[in-house]
């Protein structure tokens, strides 16, 4: 596939209510990638992990949009800790679940969907819309996948999916009925942190409820498995999912 030259800046999405005080700053802000050329172009919603919206979450971002998609990062952590950008330490990984503990699900769904809103007043984007997440935005994914505009919905290694859900209440697969798009899944056979019966459990709700879906699991691939920074990097589980990332996200196109 030939890729497109692209274009990047930061946007601000949303301003949250007047003496707010979830909020030590005025505005959410997204990663924007755009095709430089014209055209019109489906929207995807990038979701971060725990370490931000940082170099790998925003060269995602721009490897979608070179496909021919106008894509966004919101940063979900910007009302507690604006420009957040992580690295991949012990420390790192401390800081970032702290900032991932903060959050929950109905604001987190309040910010997917101003990014969403954000893109419909670009003349640039037709009005289909999918996202991608990984680790911590792999679990937001599948809480995104509910909104009425995402179509298509790609989660990557999300932990928890079936133990708890951000902010408290039932776990996040309860909301499964709600998916109403197809959801491809992507998990390493090897991740400590996600055992193989939560992804079975995943497997049946999704069944159950009649979602489309397809789920992958990697053999020899551990949580991160595809992010080249990261030492748990695994190029030929990477490659593959990426190839099906690719194949849902046509979709869009049609």
């Amino acid at each position: 596939m030939v890729k497109l030259p692209v274009l990047t800046k930061q946007v601000a999405l949303t301003k949250p209510p007047s003496g707010s005080i979830e909020s030590q700053t005025s505005d959410i802000y997204g990663y924007l990638a755009m095709p430089s050329g014209a055209g019109h172009f489906p929207g995807i919603i990038v979701l971060q992990e725990i370490f931000g919206v940082n170099t790998h979450i925003q060269a995602v971002t721009e490897r979608i949009a070179s496909l021919g998609y106008v894509a966004i990062a919101p940063a979900l952590f910007d009302r507690f800790a604006p420009g957040l950008e992580l690295g991949y330490t012990s420390a790192d990984i401390e800081l970032g679940r702290s900032y991932a503990e903060k959050t929950s699900a109905p604001q987190l769904l309040a910010d997917i969907q101003s990014a969403i809103d954000y893109l419909k007043t670009l003349p640039q984007v037709r009005p289909h819309f999918g996202c991608i997440g990984f680790c911590f935005g792999g679990h937001v994914a599948y809480l995104a996948a509910t909104l009425p505009d995402i179509s298509v919905t790609a989660s990557f290694y999300g932990r928890g999916i079936t133990t708890f859900t951000p902010g408290g209440g039932e776990p996040s697969v309860s909301q499964t009925t709600a998916i109403a798009g197809t959801i491809y899944m992507f998990f390493g056979m090897e991740d400590a942190s996600i055992p193989p019966e939560h992804t079975a459990e995943i497997e049946f709700a999704l069944t159950q409820h009649d979602i489309p879906h397809q789920i992958w699991q990697y053999p020899g691939a551990e949580h991160g498995f595809c992010c080249d920074l990261r030492a748990s990097y695994n190029s030929t589980a990477a490659e593959s999912a990426w190839q099906h990332v690719e194949e849902l996200f046509d979709r869009l196109k049609i």
